[in-house]
């Protein structure tokens, strides 16, 4: 099992930054990837952002590339979602998970390959 606990969610005008953290605990710590997800109100999850767990190759959704930074700390099973230049539309509560098997790179957003999830995180995002 593995426990994921997130934080650095807030309220935060547009043009804001936050810094979401996700710290993994518990006995099944050879995992895969990590992924950031997010949920607004009305809409279905979609995948924000990954990162293989080996070499920190990442992957980001068309609407945050070039905004939101992905990375880890392997030693303290961390993973972090730097995020630049909020706009209102990235209101939602955002999750962190993490992935056990491998996939191909192409289904890095898919939730359905993510086995453990945190509790969320709100982001919102207005003036």
């Amino acid at each position: 099992q593995v426990q994921l606990v997130e934080s650095g969610g807030g309220l935060v005008q547009p043009g804001g930054s936050l810094r979401l953290s996700c710290a993994a605990s518990g006995s099944d710590l050879d995992y895969y990837a990590y992924g950031w997800f997010r949920q607004a109100p009305g809409k279905d999850r979609e995948g924000v952002s990954s990162i293989r767990r080996s070499d920190g190759y990442s992957i980001y959704h068309d609407s945050v590339r070039g905004r939101f930074t992905v990375s880890r700390d392997n030693r303290n099973n961390t993973v972090y979602l730097q995020m630049n230049d909020l706009r209102p539309e990235d209101t939602a509560v955002y999750y962190c998970a993490v992935a056990t098997l491998w996939f191909h790179v192409t289904h890095s957003l898919q939730d359905s390959k993510y086995k453990y999830w945190g509790q969320g995180t709100q982001v919102t995002v207005s003036s």
